[in-house]
Formats: structure tokens, sequence, C-alpha cells
């Protein structure tokens, strides 16, 4: 083999190790996804770009106050980015003064959002079954969530990941509460 063959092959052989370690990469660790829309506002911003761990819940149990990445039923290739607020088997109620209630108990939201949440979006009473959860926008007002019965309870098998690191606007380059 001359020179310049083996020096053809060496590349395209490293190009396809990049790309099945990419290939694996994006499928089982990690992926980008862009937030669409204001439902998460003001913790996340239209337009901001996501890494999203897709690992630790192979592992690890989603928790209260996760941010996490969903597929729409309804939609092609379209993902949701919404807050964990109920857990498996826990019962969620939202009164018509807009407080929300796990097990009975006032929820304490403290992750930096404020949260006024309109009455008309009041949702008597949602017992979650075995794995799963009811998630919500930070911005509760204009989120399609949990309460739209084309959303519901999420199941944690459609649990893509967990918002991790917000790579893009540069300027709020960080994790993501």
């Amino acid at each position: 083999m001359s020179k310049v063959v083996k020096e053809i092959l060496s590349t395209l052989l490293y190009l396809l190790v990049i790309f099945v370690i990419t290939f694996l990469f994006i499928t089982f660790i990690a992926q980008r996804t862009e937030v669409s829309g204001s439902s998460m506002e003001t913790t996340l911003q239209d337009g901001d770009s996501l890494l999203v761990d897709k690992i630790s819940y192979r592992f690890n149990d989603p928790k209260r106050y996760d941010i996490v990445i969903f597929p729409y039923k309804y939609g092609d290739r379209q993902y949701f980015i919404k807050r964990i607020i109920g857990l498996p088997g826990e019962t969620i109620r939202i009164d018509t003064d807009g407080n929300i209630y796990v097990n009975d108990v006032v929820l304490s939201e403290n992750y930096g959002a404020e949260v006024i949440l309109d009455p008309g979006r009041a949702i008597e009473e949602v017992t979650l079954g075995e794995n799963e959860y009811f998630v919500m926008g930070d911005n509760r007002n204009h989120s399609m969530d949990s309460r739209d019965p084309s959303v519901g309870n999420i199941s944690k098998k459609d649990i893509l990941g967990k918002a991790m690191i917000r790579i893009y606007p540069f300027s709020k380059f960080g994790g993501v509460d």
C-alpha cells in the first residue's frame, strides 16, 4: 500500500471513531436542547441552549424542583422543559387562590421564581401513580404542563433527562437550578 492510501484509511478510521463516540455520547449521556417559549421564565429564556444529562435518571429518581425534558405526546419531535412539582404517590391540588398543595401541605418553592398563579388554573386533586410526576413551568400562567390534559402526568420512562448546564447565551453560561 502506498503512503497516501494508508494516510487516507487512517483519516477515515479516525473520523469513524469520532463519529461513533459522538453518537454514543448524544444517545446515552447528554444532548443539547433549545428552550422554545416563555413557560420557564424567569429561570430559562426563549432561545437558551441547554445541555441535558441523560444518564442520571438511569441510576436515581427525579427529585422535586428538577428541570426535566420530555417529549410532547402529540407533537412531532417536540420536547417540553418543565419543573417537577409532584412525585410518585403524592396528591397535588391547586386552589382557587393559586396555592399548590402536595399531600395537603402548601408547596414551599425556593428556587428564585416569583410564582403567582392565575386562580382560573386551579385543579381539584390529582393523585400520582407509581413512576408518575406532576410538572409545571415556572411561568405558571403561560405554561402548558401537567394541568393540561394533553400533557398530564409524566411517566419516568418518558423523561429524557435533567437540564444540567446552560451553554448559550454565553453571558448566562453555567448550571441550571
